[in-house]
């Protein structure tokens, strides 16, 4: 039964006065700690950087680490195909010669990008003159490039900024990108391409940079050398401001709608989730790899776009307006950073007092300065005529989203080859050489995968209170203290035979998503079957604690707000169970040598990721939760993938070139290592998990340590069998079943 809270605790602890809902304290504790984490990362970036302003030569070198660092979190890193031309696109019907201004024809065109990826758009060709420019005049992901070209309505005319340029004499190509249309349980079309993409250590962002590299390629064959630029508004300036930063042939950028501090990325669309972008960078360090070139930031009112929490499986995400001021703070500490280059860089901010006006004459102007100062825009003029007798541009759209996916899918297929060429530097020839050469894997997991503080563990303070006196056993719930804000809670239970001088094993059990500890203690839950319970009358020692995935949004908030400092929901989690656990060992009944993972479903992705960074674990149970998880991730044809879910936290950066859960349970190895699998689990199907399993058999197999490692599959779902497993703990933490 349970008790009241005035009864007293455990020996050695003060009292635990906490009231209310404690889980949700936790919560709201790691929220505090990531809000403080993210102030701090504007003042901790400068550890990343040396900066050297003797020369423009010498500052590039200086911070080209920075830039290759920006490409491999924005996942550029496909090799882009070649290209001597664009190929314009038309047939019998319709000719690739879509529009007609003055001075200048639009035509429909493609380009090979990478693999069997193309770019589609227009291509703004300046007639009877040759071009002064060539630029990249990127719309945002809402507009068709056609109405920034002004062949359809949808922009105001002084907004139509690639028809502006090209009647001022540039040579201008108009990308496609993803755009926000609703797809599969109303996630986005952005979402949905971004969500595999990031599991196998890409980005939607990174695809749409490479493809205006493409163009940039093209446009650096050009004979006559003319500059290149590029200029975007929403999300045509985010992709115009990355490629000028990561492109040093981009001599110069404009940014609308889109320049600002970044503290609060994580409100945005999920789309632009940036794993590690805070690191190193905010807008005004991105700013600073495209100095000594010029880059003119618009203030301009940003596109319209929310997805509302409870809309389908999408993430909430808002674009917000910034006040002019505050674009214009970012650009100032920009130019801070770039303080001491000869001659300075030229960083302009243009405000825009007009709402909903973007691409202005001033901002125009500016560009066209930048890349031939003999040049002028001119007064513009009729809106081109529509050629195109039959525009649908949803067919062309279709082919970009379905191209992306088809490449993400391609990625899928070999990314089992490419992680086994991530662990070729494993050496399994012996047991030595095993534990002294994943030590560099472990370390990659904990600091680039997972993501790991670098805080001082705090001292326990630890508090306690009775909480169950029940035939057999107690229960204490507990705090700990962790991070300054940060804490550790949950109950303890401990058999009422204990005797004076006795060291028991203590197994470590984990509910799953939406859990409390109690679940696993009393009242029969269908996948739990108080199994922490059940332990304890078994003789085991029980710790029960509560994890962060509770309050749907509000945890999955946490996630937003981790990933853009390179850390991850574990990055809270791993150093709550080092410290339940480097408690546990100081409590005198405990054994410390004899501490068990037991976790079922999120516990059970727990049980892959906490083991391998605690090594006071000394074995591990999935349950309920191992498979092939980044195809369960990533793959778009099946009815078990998490790609139409509404659990957006739960893809983890290039994963897919890392760790899948084989790789996670050679970290637990030579520890033992169990999988509890239910035939009718709807986590996985059979194949898929055995197919998974059998590379960690084998990889134990190999090193003569096959009876450390077992899979049982009992005809059950998604739950605790309570048969494998518990005779797997008596044998391994060395505890007689009674």
């Amino acid at each position: 039964m349970k008790t009241d809270h005035d009864v007293p605790g455990l020996p050695g602890t003060e009292p635990l006065t906490q009231e209310g809902d404690i889980p949700s304290q936790l919560v709201d504790a790691a929220d505090r700690f990531l809000l403080r984490k993210l102030k701090e990362s504007v003042i901790n970036r400068p550890s990343h950087w040396s900066r050297d302003s003797s020369s423009h030569k010498a500052y590039a070198c200086s911070v080209a680490p920075n830039r290759a660092r920006l490409a491999h979190i924005l996942g550029v890193r496909e090799e882009r195909a070649p290209l001597s031309s664009l190929e314009l696109i038309g047939n019998t019907d319709q000719p690739a010669k879509v529009g007609q201004g003055d001075g200048y024809e639009i035509h429909s065109v493609r380009w090979p990008a990478f693999a069997d990826v193309c770019g589609e758009g227009l291509l703004l060709q300046p007639t009877g003159q040759q071009p002064v420019a060539n630029i990249v005049a990127v719309p945002d992901a809402d507009l068709l490039p056609e109405q920034i070209a002004g062949l359809v309505e949808g922009v105001a005319p002084e907004s139509q900024y690639a028809r502006r340029l090209a009647e001022s004499g540039c040579r201008v190509v108009v990308p496609t990108l993803i755009d926000r249309a609703e797809k599969e349980n109303r996630i986005t079309n952005r979402e949905f391409i971004y969500r595999a993409a990031y599991e196998l250590g890409r980005h939607l962002i990174g695809y749409e940079i490479t493809k205006i590299q493409a163009v940039i390629d093209w446009f650096d064959q050009d004979a006559a050398g003319n500059p290149i630029g590029v200029i975007g508004w929403g999300e045509g300036g985010l992709l115009a401001f990355y490629t000028a930063a990561l492109d040093e042939r981009v001599s110069a950028a404009c940014v609308s709608g889109y320049f600002q501090s970044r503290q609060e990325i994580w409100r945005e669309p999920m789309e632009r989730n940036v794993f590690g972008l805070l690191e190193q960078f905010g807008d005004a360090e991105i700013a600073e790899l495209i100095a000594p070139r010029t880059l003119i930031v618009e203030a301009a009112t940003c596109p319209e776009f929310e997805v509302r929490p409870g809309t389908g499986g999408a993430a909430p995400g808002k674009l917000t307006t910034p006040v002019a001021s505050e674009v214009e703070k970012e650009l100032e500490r920009a130019r801070s950073l770039v303080k001491g280059l000869d001659p300075e860089p030229r960083f302009d901010f243009v405000g825009v007092m007009r709402e909903g006006q973007f691409g202005s004459d001033r901002a125009l102007n500016l560009l066209l300065e930048a890349l031939a100062p003999d040049a002028a825009l001119v007064t513009a003029g009729q809106q081109p005529k529509h050629l195109s007798s039959d525009f649908d541009p949803s067919e062309r759209q279709a082919r970009q989203v379905y191209a992306l996916d088809r490449h993400n899918q391609r990625l899928l297929h070999d990314c089992a080859k490419t992680r086994d060429e991530f662990f070729s530097n494993l050496d399994c020839s012996s047991f030595e050489t095993l534990v002294e050469t994943i030590k560099p894997y472990r370390e990659y997991f904990a600091n680039e995968v997972v993501g790991s503080f670098d805080d001082k563990m705090l001292p326990f303070n630890a508090r306690s209170r009775l909480a169950y006196d029940e035939t057999g056993w107690k229960g204490y719930e507990v705090v700990l203290d962790v991070f300054q804000d940060l804490f550790a809670y949950g109950v303890l239970l401990l058999p009422d035979d204990l005797a004076q001088g006795e060291q028991r094993p203590v197994v470590v059990c984990q509910h799953g998503l939406e859990g409390r500890v109690q679940d696993i203690i009393e009242g029969g839950h269908e996948a739990y079957h108080d199994f922490a319970a059940h332990l304890c009358k078994r003789g085991f020692i029980v710790f029960a604690p509560q994890n962060l995935y509770l309050f749907q949004d509000r945890f999955r908030a946490l996630q937003r707000k981790a990933n853009p400092l390179k850390k991850t929901l574990f990055s809270m989690i791993v150093p709550q169970h080092q410290q339940i656990t480097d408690w546990l060992k100081t409590l005198p009944y405990v054994n410390p040598e004899r501490i068990g993972f037991y976790g079922i479903s999120y516990g059970g992705k727990t049980a892959m990721r906490v083991p391998p960074l605690v090594s006071n674990y000394c074995l591990s149970i999935c349950s309920a939760d191992f498979n092939e998880w980044v195809w369960k991730n990533t793959a778009s044809d099946s009815a078990y993938s998490y790609l139409p879910s509404e659990e957006y936290e739960i893809f983890e950066f290039d994963l897919g070139s890392t760790f899948n859960y084989a790789e996670m349970s050679r970290l637990i190895c030579p520890r033992p290592f169990m999988v509890e699998r239910g035939h009718y689990d709807l986590v996985a199907p059979d194949e898929t998990v055995a197919y998974e399993y059998a590379k960690t058999q084998r990889h134990y197999d190999l090193l003569g340590l096959g009876d450390q490692t077992e899979m049982e599959v009992f005809e059950g779902g998604h739950e605790i069998h309570e048969v494998g497993t518990y005779t797997f703990l008596h044998k391994h933490l060395k505890w007689p079943v009674r």
